[in-house]
Formats: structure tokens, C-alpha cells, sequence
């Protein structure tokens, strides 16, 4: 599955979509279609991708 690694610690214009996204400043966020999950959460994650964990 594609996916897409973004460093928001270098990339100010990122740092801020994840602030508009998420509502918050904490990493990791993952957005899957539009699901924003905050934080490693391995059951939100597997929801969103639709996969059997």
C-alpha cells in the first residue's frame, strides 16, 4: 500500500496541515482517506485500512 512520509520538523507548510488536521501538535498523525488517527493506534489503523490484524 502507498504511502507517504512527511518530516514536519523540516517542512513548515506541512507542520501546519498537521495542526489544521488533527487540532493538535503531536506526532505521529496518519491520515488514511481523511481518518485522521493521532498517535500509533494498531486498531484505528487496521479499521481505516480495512485490513484483518
Amino acid at each position: 500500500m502507498p504511502f507517504r512520509d512527511v518530516d514536519v520538523s523540516r517542512n513548515e507548510a506541512a507542520a501546519k496541515e498537521l495542526v489544521r488536521k488533527s487540532g493538535q501538535m503531536g506526532v505521529p498523525v496518519i491520515d488514511v482517506n481523511g481518518t485522521i488517527i493521532v498517535g500509533f493506534d494498531r486498531s484505528r489503523l487496521v479499521r481505516a485500512l480495512g485490513i484483518r490484524g
